[in-house]
C-alpha cells in the first residue's frame, strides 16, 4: 500500500462502468453520421443496416452458419426472457446460478412461469456451482460470465455434445471477450452495450438448429406477448433473423453498434478483443497480487472474469466490520474516486458483497487501468485513516 499522497497520473478515460460500458477508443458522434435517422427500419436502408449488423456480428463473434442471429427488444434481459418464455416447459429444466442475474432467471422460471419440474443449482458469490450436478437430458439455463460476481465458466467442456435438452446461455458480459463454444450452446443472448460499448436497449438472440426445432415443435402452455413471439403458425418467423425486427429499433443505436463492430474487425476481430480484455484483467491481477488490502471475489483463478472484475476488501480491520459498515467503507472509496474524476461507477453491484467492480472489456485501455491502480491505494489509505480516527 502506498502512502496517502495523491497520485500524479490520472486515467485518460475514467469510465469503468459495467454497463453501459465505455465507448471504443477514438469514438465520437462523428462516427455515426451515416445513421439512417428519420427513416423507417422497414425501408430498404433500415433493413440493410440491421442485416449488416447481423452479418458483422456473425463475422466478429465467429458464429457458425448453422446458427440464426436476431436483434430483439429490451437488451439482454429481453433476449433471455424471450428464450425462457418461448422454449421452456417441454421438459424439466436445471437453472444454474451464482450471481444476481442468474438468480433472477431462477426466480422468473419458478415464480412467473411456475414450472414444477425446475430445480436450482446455485453457489454463493465468488464460487461456481458443482457443474457435474447438471442433468443435460433436461434444459439448462446459465450465465457464461457472472457480471455481478466476476465468476465465469472456464470453458464449455462441462456440456456434452449428445445432450437431449437445450442449453440457454446468458452471455452478455462474455460475448466478444471470451470464447463461446457455440457447438455446445443452443441459445446465446447478449447486449451490445457491454464488451463493445454500444448504446443500451437492444438485445441479440442466437439460436442453434436444435433451438429452432424446439420452437417449431413445441407450444408453451402460457400465452406469449407479441414482443416474445418467434413463431407463427408453427413456423419460425425467419424475418427476425434477416433484420426485420419485432418492434422499432433505434437506428442511431444500430449505427453505433455497426461502428463498434467495424472497429473490432479492424483491430483483429475476436482474437484481438479477447487479448485486450485479458490484458486489462491482468493489469488488475498484478495489482491485487501485491496488495495487502484487496482480493478477488472469485475464489478460483480459472473462474475469474476478464470483463467484470469484482474485488473484495480483505484488510482485517475492514473485513471484521458488519456488512453495512463494510459497504459504507467501499462506497466511500468509490465516492472519492468519482469526485476526483479518476473512476466512475466502480461500486459492487447492489446485491453483491461489498467491494469494487471494475470493467475490463475490450473498449477499455490497459494504460487507464494501470493509472487507476495507485488511486485505489490512495482512496483506501485515506478511508482507513478516517476509520481509525473515528474508532
Amino acid at each position: 500500500m502506498t502512502n496517502q499522497s495523491m497520485p500524479g497520473l490520472r486515467p485518460a478515460n475514467p469510465n469503468f462502468s459495467s454497463g453501459p460500458c465505455t465507448k471504443r477508443p477514438g469514438w465520437s458522434l462523428e462516427a455515426l453520421q451515416d445513421a439512417a435517422l428519420g427513416r423507417s427500419h422497414r425501408a430498404k436502408i433500415g433493413k440493410s443496416k440491421l442485416l449488416g449488423a447481423i452479418e458483422l456480428t456473425r463475422d466478429v463473434l465467429q458464429v457458425p452458419d448453422s446458427h440464426l442471429i436476431g436483434i430483439v427488444p429490451a437488451s439482454d434481459t429481453g433476449a433471455v426472457e424471450m428464450a425462457l418464455w418461448s422454449l421452456l416447459g417441454e421438459r424439466g429444466v436445471d437453472m444454474v446460478a451464482w450471481e444476481s442475474f442468474g438468480s433472477g432467471w431462477v426466480s422468473d422460471v419458478l415464480k412467473q412461469l411456475k414450472l414444477k419440474d425446475a430445480r436450482a443449482i446455485d453457489a454463493p458469490y465468488g464460487e461456481l456451482p458443482d457443474l457435474s450436478q447438471i442433468d443435460f437430458d433436461r434444459d439448462v439455463v446459465f450465465t457464461w460470465n457472472g457480471t455481478t460476481s466476476g465468476v465465469r465458466v472456464p470453458n464449455g467442456d462441462f456440456i456434452p455434445t449428445d445432450r437431449k435438452g437445450l442449453t440457454i446461455c446468458d452471455a452478455t458480459s462474455a460475448a466478444f471477450a471470451q470464447r463461446l463454444d457455440f457447438d455446445k450452446l443452443d441459445v446465446v443472448t447478449f447486449s451490445w452495450q457491454k464488451v463493445l460499448g454500444g448504446e443500451a436497449a437492444h438485445g441479440v438472440l442466437i439460436l442453434s438448429p436444435r433451438a429452432v426445432e424446439r420452437l417449431e415443435s413445441y407450444t408453451p402452455a402460457w400465452p406469449l406477448p407479441k414482443i416474445f413471439r418467434l413463431t407463427k403458425g408453427g413456423k419460425l418467423i425467419d424475418g427476425i433473423f434477416r433484420g426485420e425486427t419485432i418492434n422499432t429499433p433505434s437506428m442511431l443505436a444500430v449505427e453505433d453498434y455497426l461502428d463498434a463492430l467495424n472497429w473490432a474487425k479492424e483491430i483483429g476481430g475476436l482474437d484481438a478483443l479477447i487479448a485486450r480484455a485479458d490484458a486489462n484483467a491482468a493489469a488488475i491481477a498484478r495489482f491485487v497480487e501485491k496488495s495487502d488490502w484487496l482480493g478477488h471475489l472469485a475464489v478460483a483463478p480459472d473462474t475469474r472474469s476478464n470483463t467484470s472484475v469484482c474485488l473484495s476488501i480483505t484488510d482485517p480491520e475492514v473485513a471484521s466490520l458488519d456488512k453495512d459498515a463494510q459497504a459504507a467503507f467501499a462506497k466511500a472509496i468509490v465516492s472519492m474516486l468519482d469526485k476526483e474524476g479518476v473512476a466512475y461507477d466502480i461500486g459492487a453491484y447492489r446485491d453483491a458483497p461489498p467491494g469494487l467492480r471494475i470493467w475490463c472489456g475490450a473498449t477499455v485501455e490497459t494504460s487507464d487501468l494501470e493509472a487507476l491502480m495507485p488511486w485505489l491505494d490512495w482512496a483506501f489509505a485515506t478511508q482507513k485513516s478516517a476509520l481509525k480516527a473515528a474508532a
